[in-house]
């Protein structure tokens, strides 16, 4: 029989649905460097200075790792910290709700940069 514990583990696990995502490229760097492993999580909506992974509107099924600029009622704003080497809301607009898989909340390779991700300061 289940425990509560087990049961409140189980409900959050799937509401959050948690994946992990690989970085690719340098549109993130200093923040994130190519090859860093990031857990994301459905969060809601997210906020200005979080970490996202939002759905290449040119390739669905990739996903781009970009920081949210600002909150729009018809999504989010994303730009690369890296502007000069990131594709980004510049090229391809407003992300809607919808593209935007979750915010990244840990990264967990490599060793040497293991923890928490915080949002920046607007």
């Amino acid at each position: 029989m289940w425990s509560w514990a087990a049961l409140i583990i189980a409900v959050a696990v799937v509401w959050t649905r948690p994946r992990r995502v690989a970085v690719e490229g340098d549109s993130m760097t200093p923040a994130l460097a190519e090859g860093d492993r990031l857990v994301v999580v459905r969060l809601g909506r997210p906020r200005v200075g979080d970490v996202v992974a939002v759905r290449d509107p040119a390739e669905p099924t990739r996903l781009l790792v970009k920081r949210v600029t600002a909150l729009v009622p018809a999504g989010v704003e994303v730009l690369g910290d890296n502007r000069a080497a990131s594709r980004d809301s510049r090229s391809f607009g407003v992300v809607a709700p919808s593209g935007v898989v979750g915010t990244a909340v840990y990264r967990y390779f490599p060793p040497a940069r293991v923890g928490q991700l915080h949002a920046a300061l607007p």
